[in-house]
C-alpha cells in the first residue's frame, strides 16, 4: 500500500505514485499493490477495505512523502487506524507502517542522477547544484530533509557548490544568482510530484518563465499550457551570462519504485 497526499486541484499530483505502483505491480513481488490518498480517491479510509483478509495476511504501508512530518506522523496513522509500526487488525491482518521514501539512503543517489540527466555536459567543477524545498514555519521537516541531502552530496565533493534553498525561507531560491558563482547551475525540486510549484512558482522565482517567454497565471490558476512539459525541455536557460538547468521534481524519477520496495522490505526484516 503506497500512501500519498494527492490533490483536488492538480491532476499530476498522484501520477508519480500511480506510476510507481504500476511498476512494482509489474514485478509481481507482492500479491497486490494499491494506492491511497489524503486528497484523492481511493481515500486513506477506503484503504482499510482494499485487501481481502482471506487472501492477504500482511500489508506494508509505505508513505510516498519526502520527509516525516504531520502527514506521516499524524494523518496517515489516524486515517489507517495504525497503532504503531505494527498493527494487528481484528480480521487477522498485520499492517506494517514503513518509513517515508525520503528517509531512504538511495534518495541521495537519485538526486545525483537527476542532476546528471538534466545537465549531462555540464562540468561538475563548474556547476552548482541547488536542491529546492518548500520551506515554511508550518513544517520544518521538509527543509531539514533538503538540508540533509545537500550536506550528503556536498561531502562527496562532486560539484563546485551544493545548496539547499527554499521557496519561503532563507536561503531563498530566488537569490540563486547571489548564492552561486559558477557558470552552470542545476536546480532539482525536492518534491514528490510536479505541480504548480514546479511548473510555475519555482520557474518564476528562478526567472526562467520570463526567459522562456511564458506568462504567470493568477494565484490558484492553472500553470501556463507550455509549462507542464515544456518548462523542463528548454534547458539550459541563459540568464545573466549563466546556464541554468531545471529538472522535474525528484519524485517523478522511476527509481522511486525501487525506494518504495526497499522501505517495504526493510520493514519486513
Amino acid at each position: 500500500m503506497i500512501v500519498a497526499h494527492g490533490s483536488t486541484v492538480n491532476l499530476d499530483s498522484s501520477a508519480p505514485t500511480l506510476a510507481h505502483a504500476a511498476e512494482i505491480r509489474r514485478r509481481k513481488i507482492f500479491a497486490d499493490v494499491e494506492c491511497a490518498f489524503w486528497k484523492e480517491e481511493p481515500s486513506l479510509r477506503d484503504a482499510l477495505f482494499l485487501f481481502d483478509p482471506e487472501s492477504i495476511c500482511d500489508v506494508y504501508v509505505v508513505p510516498n512523502f519526502i520527509s516525516e512530518g504531520y502527514f506521516t506522523q499524524t494523518v496517515v496513522p489516524r486515517e489507517l487506524e495504525l497503532s504503531g509500526p505494527i498493527t494487528k487488525r481484528s480480521n487477522g491482518q498485520i499492517w506494517r507502517y514503513c518509513e517515508p521514501v525520503g528517509n531512504h539512503p538511495l534518495m541521495t543517489e537519485l538526486l545525483l542522477k537527476r542532476a546528471r540527466d538534466v545537465a549531462p555536459d555540464a562540468a561538475p567543477a563548474e556547476t552548482s547544484l541547488l536542491i529546492v524545498a518548500h520551506g515554511t514555519d508550518l513544517n520544518e521537516n521538509s527543509a531539514v530533509a533538503a538540508k540533509r541531502e545537500a550536506e550528503k552530496i556536498r561531502a562527496l565533493g562532486r560539484y563546485a557548490a551544493v545548496l539547499n534553498v527554499y521557496m519561503e525561507e532563507s536561503p531563498l531560491v530566488s537569490d540563486w544568482k547571489k548564492l552561486t558563482k559558477t557558470r552552470n547551475v542545476v536546480v532539482v525540486p525536492f518534491f514528490i510530484s510536479d505541480g504548480l510549484h514546479s511548473y510555475e512558482d519555482i520557474p518564476v522565482l528562478l526567472g526562467i518563465v520570463v526567459a522562456a517567454g511564458g506568462e504567470r497565471g493568477q494565484p490558484g490558476s492553472p500553470p501556463p499550457a507550455t509549462a507542464r512539459g515544456e518548462i523542463f525541455r528548454q534547458n539550459p536557460y541563459a540568464i545573466h551570462g549563466r546556464s541554468l538547468f531545471y529538472a522535474p521534481s525528484i519524485g517523478t524519477d522511476p527509481g522511486f519504485a525501487d525506494i518504495i520496495l526497499e522501505q517495504a522490505l526493510n520493514a519486513k526484516s
